[in-house]
């Protein structure tokens, strides 16, 4: 079992004590919290992006053919999480909508704001056990501005870009535009056409994607791959690229190994983070 980086009390103790200078400079501070969850922190607003903090899929399946072994340990209980502001899910896989871990944070965080795809809206309120209204729904190409925090939806591919019956998209990542920066968190996707043109006008600093995907040839199921994920990075002209979307669980995980000799030879940066740790985003030109 992997030990996260820092977990529980440490984790809390280090969130807190970058919260005072967050309030003070243009910078933020971003946790990879496992899968493809992340905590955002800027000038005292807290964003967590698709967090999956239970073990609700480990026993949902561990009586079957595809059993859920976690890898790393869990790392934070989410009914300590009481100062979250907004939340986000990409689809609707559970990893992504977890029950066990938006409800407890939905109890200690009664003012936060959900946003997912409008398509998923009516799903997401049914297993949160929510008023439907609650849950705030984005599509690709529409925006919305919360807490001075700009979120753009992009459709992303989970096999294949799919609709609903009013053609919105079932899968969506969110290009976070606040201060000086601008950050994109894909959910789980493979790239199709145009999504590079799509994403390149946003000047992404910080891209987080998935590296857990198959290659081409021996592809079963939709994610990036870590020389896809490299590549995509690199295409839409980011920054910075965060992998994730590996080390949760034993049968789809991937080493970051391919990713890092992918992001070496195109010359993109790249940082890979330990569960719960934090990488900060300096305020641009400091």
């Amino acid at each position: 079992m992997i030990s996260p980086v820092q977990s529980h009390d440490a984790l809390l103790a280090d969130i807190r004590a970058n919260l005072a200078a967050h309030v003070r400079h243009r910078g933020f501070r971003l946790w990879w919290l496992g899968q493809s969850g992340f905590l955002l922190q800027w000038q005292g607003i807290h964003i967590l992006l698709d967090p999956y903090l239970s073990d609700s899929l480990t026993r949902k399946y561990s009586h079957t053919d595809k059993p859920h072994v976690r890898m790393t340990e869990l790392v934070i209980d989410p009914a300590r999480l009481s100062f979250v502001d907004i939340a986000t899910s990409s689809h609707n896989h559970t990893d992504h909508l977890d029950a066990e871990t938006l409800c407890p944070i939905l109890a200690r965080n009664p003012t936060l704001k959900l946003v997912v795809p409008e398509a998923n809206r009516a799903f997401v309120a049914d297993r949160l056990k929510v008023d439907p209204a609650i849950p705030i729904g984005l599509d690709d190409g529409t925006a919305i501005e919360l807490s001075g925090i700009r979120f753009s939806g992009i459709a992303s591919a989970h096999d294949a870009l799919q609709y609903d019956a009013e053609r919105h998209v079932r899968a969506l990542g969110y290009v976070l535009q606040f201060g000086d920066w601008s950050l994109y968190h894909s959910g789980d996707t493979l790239r199709y056409e145009g999504m590079a043109e799509k994403l390149r006008p946003f000047a992404v600093d910080v891209a987080l994607l998935p590296i857990n995907g198959l290659a081409p040839e021996r592809r079963v199921a939709g994610n990036l791959s870590g020389v896809e994920a490299a590549e995509l990075a690199h295409d839409i002209g980011a920054k910075l690229v965060i992998p994730c979307h590996f080390d949760m669980f034993e049968f789809n995980t991937a080493p970051p190994t391919a990713f890092v000799e992918t992001c070496q030879r195109l010359k993109q940066t790249f940082r890979i983070l330990g569960c719960g740790e934090r990488f900060d985003g300096l305020a641009k030109g400091d």
